[in-house]
């Protein structure tokens, strides 16, 4: 297999980015940094303005202001120079239906100018590392299933050996079994190329990437660890509790153990006599021992699990997300008068 590992030398710098569609700004002011070897996820609603972000990074459209450095070469003054730093796959990649894989990586080879020296070997790396050599590498592209056609997707897309790939929804329309090979493939990139992955499947990107960004209404409104997340945007610890309590009086008994615990929900309630609820803490720190230490001291309720619930990558992009457009109806408030009793009097 053909070594990809070689030193990454420079990463993805995005300074004050905007796009502007006449009035309407599509980014507005977007600055980030994508480290060598580093795996991004780049999340955000439809219309957030993800897509138009990856394109321009891919050097596919320019932006109103700002700039885009990728391995130290201007996107907007370089454009040929960056592309070859970088390898895209869009989203819906069209593929010829009518070529053999090994022959479409060959002509895509011979585009992306590999020496024709090395075209041959290029070809057979992507697929080994793509795992197209065994069973794809001869089919006509038009009989593969869409989990292949994704793998022939990022063989292109790592053929020039770029420092960086950009993925746009990778793992979109795949079933379970295709998901986890892509998963796979991604990680096996992990520490030889930066990779951007934009995807609406937030539990995937949660166990691919080392990093996640949120995009919302143009501009950058998370970054950072899911870790790092949870802190930022969950303000409260939560837990469940199953054991044989109706809710009325499961409600009293988590009251007098205090911690700032309250019944959110009963999530369910069993034919064996048990019920499942979620608990929420507004202190934050392990209360696990807490909540068992204080339930086991009645044995009617018949203890049987206490879990830290946590929280879901779904729930940290609910929650910037709403942020932000809190922010946003706040500023609009504001700037219209709405902000106070005495700014609505004084213009009345």
């Amino acid at each position: 297999m053909e070594d990809f590992s070689q030193e990454i030398p420079n990463s993805v710098i995005v300074r004050r980015l905007t796009k502007s569609y006449g009035a309407v700004k599509a980014i507005d002011n977007v600055s980030f940094r994508i480290g060598k070897g580093e795996v991004v996820g780049f999340l955000g609603p439809n219309g957030a303005g993800k897509s138009t972000t990856m394109r321009i990074l891919a050097g596919l459209m320019p932006a109103t202001s700002g700039s885009v450095h990728i391995c130290g070469v201007s996107v907007a003054t370089y454009p040929e120079m960056a592309r070859r730093h970088i390898g895209f796959m869009p989203e819906n990649n069209p593929l010829p239906e009518d070529l053999r894989v090994s022959e479409y990586l060959t002509f895509r080879a011979r585009i992306k100018d590999v020496p024709s020296s090395e075209v041959k070997k290029r070809v057979q790396g992507a697929m080994e590392i793509c795992q197209l050599h065994h069973k794809a590498a001869n089919k006509i592209i038009g009989n593969l299933s869409k989990g292949f056609r994704q793998r022939v997707g990022i063989a292109d897309a790592i053929l020039a050996k770029p420092e960086v790939i950009i993925m746009d929804e990778p793992t979109i329309g795949l079933d379970p079994h295709q998901i986890i090979a892509i998963r796979e493939l991604i990680n096996s990139l992990r520490g030889k190329m930066s990779v951007i992955i934009s995807s609406h499947i937030l539990p995937e990107i949660e166990l691919i990437c080392d990093r996640v960004m949120i995009i919302n209404q143009g501009t950058i409104v998370a970054s950072g660890t899911p870790e790092s997340l949870r802190k930022d945007f969950i303000s409260q610890d939560r837990y469940e509790v199953s054991l044989k309590s109706p809710p009325e009086e499961f409600k009293r008994v988590v009251e007098q153990i205090g911690c700032g615990l309250s019944v959110e929900k009963l999530l369910r309630a069993s034919a064996d006599g048990y019920f499942d609820y979620l608990l929420t803490g507004s202190v934050r720190g392990n209360l696990g021992g807490e909540i068992i230490s204080e339930l086991s001291k009645d044995t009617r309720f018949a203890v049987r699990t206490v879990a830290y619930r946590k929280p879901s990558l779904e729930e940290i992009f609910m929650a910037a997300t709403r942020r932000s457009w809190e922010q946003v109806s706040n500023l609009k408030s504001a700037s219209s008068g709405g902000g106070s009793p005495e700014k609505r009097k004084g213009n009345g």
